[in-house]
């Protein structure tokens, strides 16, 4: 087990080293000036060089991508060009709130995904079975965007129930029921894919094991439906543990548009704001810590994964 966790840790480094490569190219590719939202249309010359110098935009890109990774491994993200404040805070600030609502879908998600997908494998061409995988589809197939409008005007506007939007009144955050309802909406709607994409791998599963003969073999030494329906959970575990973890790592970098929606002062969010403001550091920042996040995140689910299932590490 130590083996395989180092060989894991080995093969990250090279993928955060790859991550970040194409992190700052691919910013850098985009087209227009970064300090054109701060600079006066009269701006001097020598105003745009020292700031240019000051951002040290004026060095070649290897220089650059070196300095940035260089203060970026001491937790320096450098400073927002719309802002002035220290992206790593506001970047840490994103990602703690994008983090609950992403936390909570995917429970939600998890939760509902793995009852329809046992469900359904369980009830194989019936009616159920049907049912379920048409909830699955749809849970797919709608859009998340247009889905959190919809709920926004359902229990926001006809019936009052919840907030449409925003985090609460209190910039800080704390686990009552004020700034939680704002959750809600937003979580519901980032929950539907992940549902839909477990339920639909849960089910090809639970069919599959129920047709090995080692299910044979149990029935046949008389075991209950309980035992085996605990045998079908340990052989399905590692494999829904990993969809959802990788469902987790998509939600905390695909929620642009959802936390646009609900006005969510997420990743996605800021993303959004950085994108349309021409802010390289925030824009690098949040995409860094994104990537990196993603690439831990993988990590911790194949070492949880080879804690249930021994054989992935005999491998």
């Amino acid at each position: 087990m130590l083996g395989f966790l180092l060989r894991r840790l080995l093969y990250t480094l090279p993928i955060m080293a790859g991550v970040a490569l194409v992190c700052f190219a691919l910013v850098h590719l985009a087209p227009g000036d970064p300090l054109v939202s701060i600079l006066p249309p009269d701006a001097s010359v020598e105003l745009q060089e020292r700031l240019r110098e000051l951002y040290g935009f004026n060095r070649s890109y290897p220089e650059q991508f070196a300095g940035w990774v260089w203060r970026a491994v001491q937790g320096d993200l450098g400073t927002s060009i719309a802002s002035g404040r220290p992206v790593a805070s506001e970047v840490l600030r994103a990602v703690g709130n994008t983090l609950r609502i992403a936390l909570l879908a995917t429970l939600i998600g998890f939760v509902l995904g793995c009852m329809f997908g046992f469900v359904a494998g369980y009830f194989q061409h019936s009616w159920i079975d049907r049912a379920a995988s048409l909830v699955s589809v749809l849970g797919v197939s709608v859009p998340h965007y247009w889905l959190g409008m919809v709920l926004v005007i359902v229990f926001s506007v006809f019936l009052n129930w919840l907030p449409p939007g925003g985090a609460g009144a209190s910039t800080e955050w704390a686990w009552d029921w004020e700034h939680f309802k704002h959750m809600l909406l937003p979580a519901v709607t980032m929950s539907v894919i992940p549902m839909g994409i477990i339920s639909r791998t849960v089910r090809a599963l639970v069919a599959d094991i129920l047709a090995q003969e080692f299910i044979v073999g149990l029935r046949a030494k008389g075991l209950t439906d309980l035992g085996i329906f605990l045998h079908v959970v340990k052989n399905a575990a590692p494999t829904a543990l990993a969809v959802m973890g990788l469902q987790l790592g998509y939600l905390l970098g695909g929620s642009i548009l959802i936390e646009t929606v609900f006005s969510w002062p997420g990743t996605g969010f800021l993303l959004n704001s950085a994108i349309f403001q021409r802010d390289l550091p925030l824009l690098q920042g949040t995409i860094l810590v994104l990537a990196m996040f993603f690439v831990v995140l993988n990590l911790l689910v194949d070492v949880v994964q080879t804690l249930l299932d021994p054989r992935i590490a005999r491998a």
